[in-house]
């Protein structure tokens, strides 16, 4: 009876194991799926294309992708990262997110302990709205990198995603919606602030964007996960100019000393990411 038993066991270790891959196989596809959307969008948003209706389609010979071109990381691969309609070489980089933005997706819905014999409303509300806060910051994270600029449009869905998740915690967990209406209407002051600067000298602030972007961390992942954002962001920034002065001594560079513009909005973003699935780890598993 009692090898039976442990054999039982086993078979339904197996099982939940079995199920539990799937799940998260299926979680790390819809977030490549995410992450093939991100490189489409830091390509087409700062160039005011259409990133919803008009169809995928090559940079190089403008052909428009067929169906088996758009499976994320499994197209690259199978295609040898090229394009298969005019044969140019398909940037690493493209491939490198699908994959990362699959993983994004694994670890956090890890992170909230959700497995299908765990599976809670609150928690399934809670990773729906993530995805999409995910899909603002990695944009943002995404056209910072290239530009050194926050794109106003991609600022404004996070903040409308914020704001309808808060509206939806106040109407069902009753939420104190005091402190993030203060937040909100901050970042309304700050709008209107950028707006101003744009009409008298014809672009936005990088330093008033910067700030929304806090506030909106600030009320979505909470503060002691934005302060640690923050603390995170300093030090990467710290070392990304140490690094950009070691590689310019190495080139024997003799001009003037060149202003190093910092992609903050960028590593705000990554290192907010990474903090706040750390922080649900620890909430998830160690608090339990």
């Amino acid at each position: 009876d009692i090898i039976q038993k442990m054999h039982l066991c086993k078979k339904i270790q197996r099982r939940n194991f079995m199920v539990t891959a799937i799940l998260y196989i299926l979680i790390f596809i819809m977030g490549a799926y995410f992450g093939s959307f991100y490189t489409l969008a830091v390509y087409r948003i700062p160039l005011e294309l259409d990133i919803t209706h008009e169809h995928s389609f090559c940079p190089n010979c403008k052909h428009k992708l067929g169906f088996l071109d758009l499976f994320p990381v499994f197209s690259y691969i199978f295609l040898g990262g090229k394009c298969r309609y005019c044969g140019m070489k398909i940037k690493p980089r493209y491939c490198i997110l699908e994959v990362l933005s699959g993983l994004t997706f694994v670890a956090f819905t890890y992170s909230l302990n959700i497995n299908l014999y765990n599976l809670e409303a609150e928690k399934l509300i809670l990773l729906g709205f993530s995805a999409l806060y995910f899909a603002g910051l990695f944009i943002i994270a995404g056209i910072d990198k290239e530009r050194i600029q926050v794109q106003k449009k991609v600022l404004l869905y996070t903040i409308t995603v914020v704001a309808v998740y808060m509206s939806y915690m106040y109407i069902t967990m009753n939420l104190d919606i005091i402190r993030y209406v203060g937040y909100l209407g901050f970042v309304l002051f700050l709008v209107i602030l950028d707006t101003i600067k744009i009409r008298k000298k014809g672009e936005e602030s990088y330093a008033l964007n910067l700030w929304m972007l806090a506030l909106v961390m600030c009320m979505f992942t909470g503060e002691a996960v934005f302060l640690l954002t923050a603390i995170y962001t300093l030090l990467a920034c710290a070392l990304y100019v140490v690094i950009k002065k070691i590689k310019n001594r190495k080139k024997y560079v003799k001009k003037e000393k060149e202003k190093i513009k910092l992609p903050i909005a960028f590593y705000m973003c990554v290192c907010n990411v990474i903090t706040y699935i750390i922080c649900n780890f620890f909430v998830n598993y160690t608090l339990l």
